[in-house]
């Protein structure tokens, strides 16, 4: 942005008075003082500059904007931005925050995780938005409200002609069955710690990693396999089975691994939908 005259003349003064050989040459305080007069000239000319700029940024802006079709991760990083409450400036994809807090507009920022691709429905191609919040300190759907609003949102700044399909969901659920095989000098028959310190560390390393997997990427078998080794008493596993479901379709076996169509994964019952069988190893 371009600055003022008056600041760009009492930098100049400022650098002139500063200065080890100008400083003690120019020490007229007149206001028509002719080394302050240059300086008045040269602020013109560079004010002139600064705001040939602006215009030229803003000419350019424009352009890209209204010629460079967006990317997928456009998108995504829209969907982000979004402020629950808050009108878009007029003509524009951008938000008025003078006078808002940062917390302010954290805490308006609803849509907490978002994921973007490219779909066919209806015989017609079209940017699927997935979209989750943050519910009781894990991922959760987008409240009623509040997806109508980011919906709106969404549709008023898109591509002309690009078709938005919009959802959020519950996590789709996830039931395991493994075999782990236990040193008995660390882990019980229960699979908790023998000094008391954690009483289910192989459950809690299943439901970290689960959490940990980027929203809408890829469940991985072999990556779940390694996340359990990592528990301290662990000797040797085995993955029974791996089911995952969405909707209201019924469960299906993962082999390898999983794209989760709501985004996330969870154990949606943890005491029918993960079983594990705990054996002690032995040489």
């Amino acid at each position: 942005m371009a600055r003022s005259i008056s600041d760009i003349q009492a930098a100049l003064l400022t650098q002139v008075q500063n200065d080890p050989v100008l400083g003690p040459q120019l020490t007229s305080t007149s206001r028509v003082a002719l080394w302050r007069l240059w300086c008045y000239v040269i602020a013109v000319c560079q004010w002139t500059l600064e705001n040939l700029y602006d215009i030229f940024v803003a000419l350019v802006n424009s352009i890209v904007a209204n010629m460079k079709p967006h990317t997928l991760q456009w998108y995504r990083n829209k969907a982000l931005a979004f402020q629950f409450g808050y009108p878009l400036v007029t003509d524009s994809d951008t938000y008025d925050n003078t006078g808002l807090s940062d917390d302010q507009i954290a805490a308006s920022q609803v849509i907490t995780y978002a994921a973007v691709i490219e779909t066919i429905l209806n015989n017609r191609r079209v940017l699927r938005v997935k979209v989750a919040t943050m519910i009781n300190g894990d991922l959760g759907p987008v409240p009623a409200d509040q997806l109508a609003a980011f919906t709106a949102y969404m549709e008023a700044i898109k591509d002309a002609g690009v078709s938005l399909q919009i959802t959020t969901a519950n996590p789709d659920g996830l039931k395991l069955s493994v075999d782990f095989y236990y040193d008995p000098l660390i882990l019980n028959s229960t699979g908790g710690r023998n000094d008391g310190t954690d009483t289910q560390p192989t459950q809690s390393a299943i439901d970290t990693f689960l959490k940990n997997l980027p929203f809408n990427g890829i469940f991985s078998i072999n990556q779940l396999d390694n996340a359990i080794q990592a528990v301290q008493g662990y000797k040797d596993l085995r993955i029974n089975y791996a089911l995952a479901q969405y909707g209201a379709l019924p469960y299906t076996s993962v082999n390898v691994m999983y794209i989760p169509d709501a985004g996330y994964l969870r154990i949606l019952n943890p005491a029918t939908d993960l079983t594990l069988n705990f054996i002690p190893y032995s040489e």
